[in-house]
């Protein structure tokens, strides 16, 4: 507003000032109607027009052209570049605008990076739903294929190899784990030091959760023992789980409780003993289709700790 009425002052309002004393001078001075007193009159209108037009086109350019840095500055980030920032043209309100601009970029950054990290410790399903719906404690009943991988020898491993070579081992495991698990419509819902449990069906329902679990257990058994860093087994169930937020207000996990979850860690450690080292129970080839159970052939009934009722287990076919 400042530069405005200043421009405006020196521009026309001087010029204007200058032509109002002429006349007053003519009505009521001792100033001549002559052809000068005209001429004078003229010239300052024409200064006026001149210098107005001027001074108003680089006032308009002063703000036009930072308003449309931030125009295209926000175009920019429409189409996902977070790292725009303009330059601050000055400390007018103009410049209040621009600075506010780089400021917003900057808060849109770090908001993307703690959503990223959120994301990478909970899973972008989860993530996302957070984001979306918010978070509050408790579950609901949910319908889901729980896949269990465990290393096989973790503790003589730990115990002979550094330390560096054994996370670097797990890293390297975890990822196979990891991008079989994505492949099949899966989330990793945890890593326990050297297990993770896998979910399918949970938070996004899925078409047939129960044989993408049993397709990724199939694909991560074949792959951890033609290349995997580590021998690991693998248990596959399904069934009813509590899907929720777990822990109290100000620490909590999203994750799922429930049997098919105790049965597929179960599972993993009879897994370890045989070849291929991965079992999947009854419940999980049931809630299958056809196609996927006639990849599998019955192992027999087992009775797995803590359970009072056998198990009917299933191999897949080699």
């Amino acid at each position: 507003m400042t530069r405005t009425l200043l421009a405006w002052a020196l521009a026309s309002g001087i010029p204007v000032v200058g032509i109002g004393m002429v006349a007053f001078g003519v009505l009521f001075g001792d100033t001549p109607r002559s052809n000068a007193t005209m001429w004078s009159i003229i010239f300052l209108c024409v200064a006026a027009v001149v210098l107005g037009a001027g001074a108003m086109f680089g006032v308009a350019r002063s703000i036009a052209e930072p308003i449309q840095s931030v125009r295209a500055g926000l175009d920019r980030v429409e189409k996902g570049d977070l790292d725009a920032k303009i330059t601050v043209s000055d400390a007018s309100e103009v410049g209040l605008l621009q600075a506010g601009f780089n400021r917003m970029g900057a808060g849109l950054r770090e908001r993307e990076e703690l959503r990223d990290l959120f994301g990478r410790y909970v899973g972008r399903d989860v993530a996302r739903r957070a984001l979306d719906a918010g978070v509050e404690l408790g579950g609901e009943v949910r319908e889901a294929a729980v896949l269990f991988v465990d290393v096989v020898g973790s503790t003589s491993l730990a115990a002979s190899r550094p330390p560096q070579e054994v996370v670097a081992r797990l890293n390297e495991f975890f990822a196979i784990v990891l991008e079989v698990v994505r492949a099949h419509d899966g989330w990793v819902n945890k890593f326990e030091g050297d297990a993770a449990l896998c979910i399918f069906g949970v938070p996004t329902a899925g078409d047939d959760a129960a044989a993408c679990a049993l397709a990724a257990g199939r694909e991560l058994a074949e792959r951890l023992e033609r290349e995997g860093p580590l021998e690991a087994g693998v248990g596959i169930s399904a069934g009813e789980v509590v899907a929720g937020n777990v822990g109290a207000a100000e620490r909590f996990e999203y994750t799922v409780i429930g049997d098919p979850v105790n049965e597929a860690a179960r599972l993993t450690e009879l897994a370890k003993q045989s070849r291929p080292r991965v079992l999947a129970s009854e419940a999980v080839l049931r809630r299958a289709a056809r196609a996927e159970q006639d990849r599998w052939q019955a192992r027999g009934e087992v009775t797995l700790d803590g359970r009072p009722e056998p198990t009917r287990v299933a191999a897949p076919v080699r």
